[in-house]
């Protein structure tokens, strides 16, 4: 089977981002730096050979993935599978909130310990690791020979950099994240292989002074 060339994007810029505020799986939109950020990932990719463009059902991928999608001229599929990975009781908190009112549980997550769930429906690495692969494994597979978009978070592009390269889940990470880079990777039955990883050139320039408000 020939293999599948993915383009995976983080979803541009949001206010919660600015504040370091957990987002997990609530609905947040994009800033006016966001979506700059989004349409600039729209203009790199403009031309490129694409048969599909598969987005995280939640807004701030959602809306990312739309600004492809129009470049493209390819439809945006929704998939949950591709969502953040869940933080319940973190979600909608800061990162000095959770240490301050519950520091043993920060520290369980500091140490990316694999079977540990956040408080009240969180999903562990390992839970999160097998939805990311289940999921882009399917995408992927239908699509032999192609290059197919697949607009995400952070969280899942970490777990497929890790996938890809071999590593477990509770390693250190030495790799960028950043909102609006492009990744690639290709996809064969026998896993995942990494291509490039955090391509921001797109986005070397200032957004425009009214495009740049974090709130």
């Amino acid at each position: 089977m020939e293999a599948t060339r993915i383009i995976a994007v983080r979803h541009g810029e949001t206010a919660w981002n600015v504040d370091s505020r957990i987002q997990g799986q609530m609905d947040v939109e994009l800033n006016d730096t966001g979506r700059w950020q989004a349409r600039r990932v729209g203009s790199a990719l403009a031309g490129e050979p694409v048969t599909a463009v598969y987005s995280s059902d939640l807004g701030r991928a959602h809306e990312t993935a739309r600004c492809i999608s129009e470049r493209l001229g390819v439809p945006v599929i929704p998939h949950e599978g591709l969502r953040e990975r869940r933080f319940g009781l973190f979600e909608g908190r800061t990162f000095d909130e959770i240490r301050e009112t519950w520091p043993e549980e920060a520290h369980n997550w500091r140490q990316r310990l694999p079977e540990w769930q956040p408080p009240e429906g969180g999903e562990s690495l390992i839970e999160l690791r097998e939805r990311v692969g289940r999921t882009v494994h399917e995408l992927a597979s239908r699509h032999p020979g192609e290059q197919i978009v697949v607009v995400c978070h952070g969280g899942v592009l970490d777990t497929l950099y890790r996938i890809a390269t071999g590593q477990e889940v509770n390693s250190p990470r030495t790799w960028q994240l950043p909102n609006g880079a492009i990744n690639r990777l290709l996809w064969t039955p026998q896993g995942f292989t990494l291509v490039g990883w955090s391509d921001t050139q797109h986005l070397d320039d200032d957004a425009p002074a009214d495009e740049n408000t974090s709130f």
